[in-house]
């Protein structure tokens, strides 16, 4: 009868969510980029197992869950995954991503929702770890920091020593051969892939009028 518990238990899911948006996303798009991102959950969640085998802080109740995978609590798996996630989208949105048409202001404004949205999942999940009594309010607190620094971290790491070699490695035989592409030189990918579209798409249309008349 708990509805709150019963939400938050379910927003707790997010992390699997994410992961398998991600597996989808890099299938269809294959882009070095989104499976950098990738490779930094990853090595996020590798780095929180190896603090929690560190420190080896209990979990508030271990008795009330028989199904987690590790009877350490410091710090929170999910608050470091989902600060991470957030904190990484947060700097790819703002210092990635940029403008390149004339709606400048609802540009910046679904920027800004989005990462309000994103902050604000991963603060409920946060919370719900510690209302569901996985952890205690410091190892979120301390997972969500992690995963912030890491995500930061991360993120810079991209920039600057793996983005300057996307275009070496999206020319490798094996990344032609699983079409795997680099952006990284596209400002706004979204808008960029709009617009060819509707290009290739009117050309096509010019095409096939010619050929009925």
């Amino acid at each position: 009868g708990d509805f709150s518990g019963q939400l938050l238990a379910y927003l707790s899911l997010g992390p699997i969510f994410i992961i398998v948006g991600f597996v989808t996303l890099i299938i269809f798009k294959r882009e070095l980029h989104t499976i950098s991102f990738l490779g930094g959950l990853v090595f996020n969640e590798a780095v929180n197992w190896l603090i929690k085998n560190v420190i080896r802080e209990p979990r508030p109740c271990e008795e009330a869950h028989s199904t987690v995978t590790t009877k350490y609590g410091m710090p929170s798996s999910h608050s470091q995954f989902m600060w991470f996630f957030s904190v990484y989208s947060f700097l790819f949105l703002y210092l990635r991503m940029h403008q390149t048409n004339n709606a400048r202001f609802l540009d910046l404004l679904w920027r800004h929702v989005l990462s309000i949205c994103l902050v604000t999942v991963a603060l409920l999940v946060s919370y719900s770890r510690v209302y569901l009594l996985y952890h205690t309010w410091s190892q979120v607190l301390y997972g969500g920091v992690a995963g912030s620094i890491m995500a930061i971290a991360w993120f810079a790491f991209t920039q600057e020593i793996l983005t300057p070699l996307f275009p070496r490695i999206a020319a490798w035989p094996i990344s032609e051969f699983f079409l795997i592409r680099d952006t990284s030189l596209i400002p706004n990918i979204l808008w960029f892939e709009y617009t060819v579209t509707r290009a290739e798409a009117r050309n096509r249309q010019r095409k096939l009028g010619t050929k009925l008349q």
